[in-house]
């Protein structure tokens, strides 16, 4: 089984890095794994402003029982 986490994430801009990365390489230390990426704000151009990080981590079936 598996659960899910979801984490928005900045675009960057001319003074700021993107954070997705950072999200991404924080998140996997603690056993989360990159699912997806997606864009959910855009612009008035149609170009995306942030973007939510999907992530999926495996739930111990064992130690439920």
């Amino acid at each position: 089984m598996y659960r899910y986490k979801f984490v928005e994430a900045t675009i960057g801009g001319v003074f700021s890095e993107p954070s997705y990365r950072q999200i991404i390489d924080e998140h996997a230390k603690d056993g989360w794994k990159l699912v997806q990426v997606l864009p959910i704000n855009y612009n008035g151009h149609g170009k995306p402003k942030s973007y939510e990080v999907i992530l999926e981590q495996v739930v111990n079936e064992d130690a439920e029982e």
